[in-house]
């Protein structure tokens, strides 16, 4: 009998290991595929250039790698607090009927596709100034980040028994210091990475760039003006007819790709940086 369930238990366990991998394997065949494809074409101008006219070879894309970071700066801005904001609405003030139509609108914001987004930050940003610009492409953006931090923030608050709660009220807080030093600090790391989510997500959109920033060959760091963006540049460069351009865009895709996986793997070194360096201690010490 021992054996029988020994035997299940092993099973499970292999049958579980292999769903991971299953899971795993797209982000390892794509993150391998963009890096053949682009690696060799980094280099230092890329980094530091702005592109060559059409026909010259060489270039880079400096100014939508700094035109990336300007904009989800602009939409985290906007949309991380309003977001946590809403998420301890929901969680600790659920009852009612504006939580329940706020619920009801952040799960329909999930839902709407990107692009719709975009129109819809081209009808009342781009379309009054009557210029397409980095703010739009921040606003975009933060549509998208609002409802992913919003729900995360939720479901990471609702994970927190009660009793600790009650425990805050019982000693004489009030409510708002029970939610911003016991729970909002006790689940700080769940937060977070709904947050880094939530940008990755934002980051590495196409469709409402389009409709809102559009595009430059410069960088400026005026946000009533057009703003060039990486997921923009590569798709321009991987439509185009010419070579260079499309080994550079396949380059855009890798550093995107880097970006959004340094950010997360960072956030999460920063979170449990205290149980790694317990590890490397132990280590050290059994040497």
């Amino acid at each position: 009998m021992f054996r029988i369930r020994k035997f299940k238990n092993l099973l499970f366990l292999l049958f579980l290991f292999s769903c991971a991998l299953v899971v795993l394997s797209p982000l390892f065949l794509v993150t391998k595929f963009v890096f053949l494809k682009g690696v060799t074409s980094l280099n230092w101008d890329f980094f530091t250039a702005l592109p060559k006219p059409v026909g010259e070879a060489g270039g880079g894309m400096a100014h939508a790698i700094l035109g990336t970071l300007y904009m989800v700066s602009i939409g985290g801005l906007i949309a991380i607090p309003l977001g946590i904001i809403c998420g301890i609405y929901l969680s600790e003030f659920s009852k009612g009927s504006l939580a329940s139509l706020l619920r009801y609108s952040i799960d329909m914001m999930t839902g709407v596709p990107s692009i719709v987004v975009g129109i819809f930050a081209y009808l009342i940003i781009v379309v009054p100034l009557k210029s397409f610009s980095a703010l739009a492409g921040g606003v975009a953006l933060a549509i998208i980040v609002l409802p992913i931090v919003t729900r995360s923030t939720e479901e990471i608050l609702k994970l927190i028994p009660n009793h600790i709660r009650e425990a805050g009220l019982a000693l004489g807080l009030p409510r708002w210091k029970v939610i911003i030093y016991v729970l909002l600090k006790g689940s700080r790391s769940g937060i977070i990475t709904g947050v880094i989510l939530a940008i990755s997500r934002a980051a590495g959109e196409t469709a409402p760039l389009l409709f809102t920033a559009f595009g430059s060959m410069y960088f400026s760091a005026n946000p009533l003006e057009p703003m060039a963006s990486l997921p923009v540049q590569i798709y321009n460069y991987a439509i185009s007819p010419y070579e260079d351009w499309q080994r550079q865009a396949w380059a855009g895709s890798f550093l995107l790709i880097i970006m959004v996986l340094g950010v997360n793997l960072g956030v999460r070194f920063y979170l449990n940086k205290n149980e790694v360096l317990q590890v490397f201690k132990r280590k050290k010490g059994r040497k």
